[in-house]
């Protein structure tokens, strides 16, 4: 069991592989031990350790010792990136160079789009604007921030400064995370020399993004009593306020909206007092800028208020020019009124999103619910059947609406013998498996995931090639590889691939023990450990059920497990009498919800029990699990939730209801619990 903010997983091993790879390839060892490799393993593990220390010399010593193995082609590419990442030792020609030969002996691989990456990123750092531009569109998996604020600046730099790249510069400053790289860094400094963006709003738009460090060096852009006066509206933003509230110039207007963003974070509603005393200083986009700021952040208080302070911000809300973060402003804002049940506001905000965030298939289908609130059932049924075929949750919901039953596809053709041969040939897919054995396993998801996606003569694979690559990586019992390979199909669809179920005697055992649905179980371990049975998180949860060191000892102790020890935690025997044997403790917790039980195995019991104890009444299971203001544990519950009725349609061979299982959430007082 993970504590929120701990779901960024590092596996650190996973199970033997079966047998060598057919078809001539290279035989793959038997998985080891992270600290026993034999070999070029050996090597394969100093270069990579090496590379993530920093240490090029001793990169390069072991990328020498490499020698004929899968992976010998990493110790060059470790030993490159290391290069483009660094500011001394290599000439820009000579860099340029190296890589164009690294490309030209790698070409259509991970590696020579990875190194294509860092070569863009090195060369917007250099400045190489017109060369940047012409080797973007190569790069297949671009989508990183750094490099399209590079872009953004190269193409505002080389086509003379035109104002519509000012606008999408800034837009782009305000949306992206990762505003404080040094790609964006170096777009905003250009725009706020240009007077394209206010130094002010760039402060800001750092401050929102709760970035203070790189706020804090935003400031020297400022005039020095400006930037006096932004140093000590980041430390006290209410007393900053409360000296100018009253004779606030024109001119203050900015370093107010500071400190109402600065205040809104730790106190919405001190925020909200001040905002309504300044309210008619303020534009209509300041307002809207101001307001959403106040409600976004009510809203992950669960703060009842927030619909009203939204409210206060009118239609600019989320979309006026200089709001930053503006689709999660827009999406809180759904979700305050979804909580409060006020579902014509429901139904603006979403009018009012964006296109591309207004089609997800939350928003559809909250949509949806809104018009059919509104007596409008034939517009609403429209919205439904948009993602009625889908699979995911929303989904779900959506077909439940339109009355159709949940239930499994047919089942597609077998795979053959012929088409697994390809999937045994394919070296990317070799190389994977050399990576899952010594433990490396987000290495090996690249190589695995660009076979999929990239590496069939340029494109992604077939459904069949798909379905044949799922296969093979039930046969070399990688069965995380085989569900999400599986789920990228698009018109064949093999559910028993998808929702597996080993350990099925073990587990139906341990849950019904416990007296737990096992296909609750199957779905809270499909999203817990996709069924590796000696994965690690970074937090130290461990095992199918990834359960945490202290929470295992404690449940051992309560189940009297006296021959317990933390070394036999992944033990799958074990993690499933302890996991289920937990999962029972926070089930009768928390009355018996399966919803909430599922979010307090995330993230502890006592959040569940307090966002319960902040419901205005009570409410549907979707609008809770909707509503729950930690994105992973969110997205942690529709999963769960939705694999469950899969599981319960394959087990049970009949139509099943997410709805149901979700049921209604009440609200209740927090109380207390004992439960790590």
């Amino acid at each position: 069991m993970l504590q929120v903010g701990a779901k960024r997983i590092v596996h650190i091993a996973v199970a033997a592989l079966a047998a060598a790879i057919a078809c001539g390839a290279a035989a793959v060892q038997p998985a080891g031990k992270r600290g026993d490799p034999v070999g070029g393993d050996a090597a394969v593990l100093a270069a990579r350790d090496a590379f993530g220390a920093g240490d090029r010399n001793r990169l390069a010593k072991a990328a020498a010792a490499i020698g004929e193995h899968p992976l010998k082609s990493y110790g060059e590419f470790w030993l490159l990136q290391l290069r483009l990442r660094s500011e001394r030792g290599d000439t820009a020609a000579e860099l340029d160079q190296t890589v164009a030969g690294f490309l030209q002996q790698q070409p259509r691989t991970y590696l020579a789009d990875r190194i294509r990456l860092d070569w863009l990123l090195n060369l917007g750092a250099r400045r190489e604007f017109v060369t940047l531009l012409r080797e973007r569109p190569a790069v297949v998996w671009g989508d990183d921030a750094q490099l399209r604020c590079y872009e953004q600046l190269a193409r505002y730099l080389t086509q003379q400064r035109p104002a519509a790249l000012a606008v999408e510069g800034r837009v782009l400053l305000a949306a992206t995370r990762e505003s404080a790289s040094e790609g964006c860094a170096a777009l905003a400094d250009e725009l706020i020399a240009d007077g394209q963006l206010s130094p002010w709003t760039r402060v800001r738009a750092l401050v929102e993004h709760n970035q203070l460090a790189s706020a804090r060096r935003a400031m020297a852009a400022l005039p020095p009593g400006d930037a006096a006066q932004a140093a000590q509206i980041l430390d006290q933003p209410a007393r900053w306020l409360a000296t100018h509230e009253r004779r606030i110039s024109r001119q203050q207007i900015e370093p107010a909206l500071l400190a109402l963003a600065r205040l809104a974070r730790d106190d919405p509603e001190k925020a909200a007092q001040f905002a309504a005393a300044l309210n008619l200083h303020l534009s209509p986009e300041q307002r809207g800028v101001a307001w959403g700021r106040i409600g976004h952040m009510a809203a992950l208080k669960l703060m009842p208020e927030a619909v009203a302070w939204y409210r206060h911000g009118g239609a600019q809300v989320g979309v006026a020019p200089e709001s930053v973060r503006g689709d999660e402003v827009l999406e809180w804002q759904v979700r305050a009124a979804l909580r409060a049940g006020d579902w014509p506001t429901v139904r603006s905000t979403i009018e009012r999103m964006p296109r591309p965030l207004a089609d997800e298939p939350a928003w559809i289908y909250w949509h949806g619910r809104a018009l059919a609130a509104a007596g409008q059932r034939e517009a609403a049924e429209l919205q439904f059947a948009r993602i009625a075929d889908r699979f995911e949750f929303y989904g779900k919901l959506a077909a439940e609406e339109l009355g159709r039953a949940i239930v499994v596809p047919a089942t597609p053709a077998a795979v053959s013998e012929e088409e697994l041969a390809p999937m045994q040939a394919n070296e990317g897919f070799r190389r994977a498996l050399k990576f899952y054995q010594l433990g490396l396993r987000i290495e090996g998801h690249r190589e695995w995931n660009w076979q999929l996606g990239v590496a069939n003569e340029g494109g992604r694979m077939t459904d069949r090639q798909m379905l044949a690559a799922a296969e093979f990586a039930r046969r070399e019992g990688i069965i995380d590889r085989m569900i999400s390979t599986s789920e990228r199909t698009r018109e064949e669809f093999d559910f028993a691939q998808r929702f597996p179920s080993p350990y099925r005697e073990a587990l139906e055992a341990h849950a019904r023990s416990a007296g737990l649905e096992p296909t609750w179980v199957y779905g809270l371990i499909r999203q817990e450990s996709r069924f590796i049975e000696d994965i690690r998180s970074s937090a130290g949860a461990s095992g199918l059920m990834q359960l945490m060191p202290a929470t295992a000892r404690y449940v051992a102790r309560k189940v009297g497990m006296s021959d317990f020890s933390a070394d036999r935690v992944t033990e799958v025997d074990v993690n499933l009498r302890l996991g289920t044997s937990y999962l029972r403790m926070v089930l009768d917790d928390l009355d018996g919800h399966p919803a909430l039980a599922t979010a307090a195995y995330n993230a502890g019991p006592g959040r569940p029990r307090a966002w319960r104890a902040a419901l205005p009444r009570a409410v549907e299971g979707a609008v809770f699990a909707e509503t729950i203001p930690f994105n992973e544990t969110r997205d942690y519950v529709k999963k769960v939730m939705s694999n469950a009725v899969y599981y319960a349609a394959l087990f049970e061979d009949r139509a099943q209801s997410l709805k149901q299982r979700l049921g209604t959430v009440a609200p209740k007082a927090a109380g207390s619990t004992q439960l790590p």
